[in-house]
């Protein structure tokens, strides 16, 4: 299921969404390889340390878990880590809106308590209060409009149900020039060698565009959310937003 929706200007993706489907489909099959070696492996411990950041929910069998824009499935399966392996425990959703990625992630899911389901984050074929935890994993920021997938996050989530969104920074500062230096020159060509040279152009671009921390918490509250929080990863290139539904 595409996303319908265009983009407004201050509030969500770069590219219309339509764009920005056909651009995963068509990276998917070196997403994993690429993603690994740009980021020298660093994005398998944001990973694992957003999963343990949950693990309480991760542990309840009865939790009702949904990993949101779960592209080729690995932060799917870091929280499944977590999860108790019981025929009782519920499956977890991995949901993604790229045919192709998605497919890439069921080969991981086989045998794996994970129903992968195929639709638009901003409409999600789920009942409202139904589920305890949803997670994001650096896709967030390419949803059409930020404050509308918040208000659906809200919607689906139970009372007491949490966010824990993975996502990367632009930091200030020293760190922040080395950043944008990797990410506007060097990055964009080392994805033109092995990949989609269009794809890791939109990269930097996305995260640039992403708002920063205060206004990425100003947005959460904004849609009804309490208690919400960023814990800054690796000198802040990214972190981890919470925040519980009241």
């Amino acid at each position: 299921m595409i996303p319908t929706q265009t983009p407004s200007i201050s509030t969500g993706a770069i590219q219309p969404p339509e764009s920005v489907h056909d651009m995963f489909d068509s990276i998917a099959g070196r997403y994993d390889l690429l993603n690994h070696m740009l980021s020298a492996g660093i994005d398998r411990l944001w990973w694992s340390r957003a999963a343990r950041a949950v693990q309480p929910i991760l542990a309840r069998p009865e939790a009702q878990i949904l990993d949101l824009c779960c592209g080729t499935g690995d932060m799917t399966l870091a929280l499944l880590k977590h999860r108790p392996s019981t025929p009782s425990t519920a499956p977890l959703f991995a949901v993604d809106f790229s045919h192709n990625m998605l497919s890439l992630g069921n080969i991981k899911f086989i045998n794996k308590n994970v129903l992968p389901i195929e639709a638009d984050a901003l409409h999600l074929p789920l009942p409202s209060n139904s589920l305890d935890l949803i997670s994001s994993a650096f896709g967030f920021r390419n949803l059409a409009s930020y404050e509308d997938a918040l208000a659906e996050l809200f919607r689906v989530l139970r009372p007491g149900g949490q966010i824990a969104i993975l996502e990367c920074n632009q930091p200030d500062g020293v760190v922040g020039t080395l950043y944008n230096l990797y990410f506007a020159q060097i990055l964009p060509r080392i994805g033109a060698l092995i990949s989609d040279a269009s794809a890791y152009s939109y990269l930097p671009a996305s995260v640039a565009r992403f708002p920063r921390p205060p206004r990425m918490m100003e947005l959460i509250h904004n849609a009804g959310f309490r208690s919400a929080s960023w814990t800054s990863y690796t000198f802040g290139v990214a972190g981890l937003y919470q925040a519980t539904k009241p």
